[in-house]
């Protein structure tokens, strides 16, 4: 059974393959990922959760139509369904699916308020470079006793847990926005840090990082170094 949705159409090709490049990269880590998609007016947004971040990954896109639905579904099936060339589409949404229990807690939708403090791209790039080198020099200098998912996560806390500038920015976020293509190698661009309630979101022109601050995440913390 399909979602009745028919002739789900992009504003541009370009938003069908940001879309499908964002969806390959969640299933990188985990290829049973779920993807629960929210349309209003002529916007998509796409929330996904990649499990070793702890964070909530949204990307949106521009549909060339009004649509208005909510709904999990598979994410491995919608990247087979996309058409990223020819026609930017789909014909029909995949089935839904039982969703896991992020995608009843998703940020709210108004109520962002711009936050100061927040460096640049090119600074975050160099943070969060000096992090992973950080890391793989710790995990190096472990006893080999002591080498094991335990103690590499306890490393992991410790670093992806400090906040970035004068933020309460975890650099776990800034880390998982590289890892999906939300921070690129490329000119600098506007980001932003946005509050809204407990929630904290930085956003980029390419997709949007989301999670509860001040320790409030979304599960258990378990960041580990990814090649992006």
């Amino acid at each position: 059974m399909t979602v009745p949705v028919r002739s789900l159409q992009f504003a541009d090709a370009r938003e069908a393959a940001d879309l499908a490049a964002f969806l390959g990269r969640l299933l990188r880590y985990d290829r049973a990922a779920a993807v629960r998609l929210q349309a209003g007016g002529g916007a998509l947004a796409a929330f996904g959760r990649p499990p070793s971040f702890d964070v909530l990954a949204i990307r949106t896109a521009r549909l060339a139509g009004v649509h208005d639905f909510d709904v999990t579904v598979s994410a491995g099936e919608l990247l087979e369904a996309l058409d990223t060339d020819g026609a930017a589409g789909l014909d029909a949404l995949p089935a839904p699916v039982t969703g896991p229990p992020w995608t009843g807690v998703l940020p709210p939708r108004g109520g962002w308020q711009e936050t100061p403090g927040l460096p640049g791209p090119p600074v975050l790039r160099t943070v969060l470079a000096e992090a992973v080198a950080e890391f793989r020099a710790r995990d190096a200098a472990l006893p080999e006793q002591l080498r094991t998912r335990t103690e590499r996560d306890l490393i992991g806390r410790d670093i992806w847990s400090r906040t970035v500038g004068g933020t309460e920015l975890p650099l776990r976020a800034v880390h998982a926005a590289q890892s999906l293509g939300f921070l690129r190698q490329a000119p600098d661009f506007p980001i932003a840090l946005l509050t809204a309630g407990a929630w904290l979101r930085l956003r980029t022109p390419y997709g949007s990082i989301a999670l509860r601050g001040a320790g409030g995440g979304l599960g258990t913390l378990a960041v580990t170094v990814r090649t992006a």
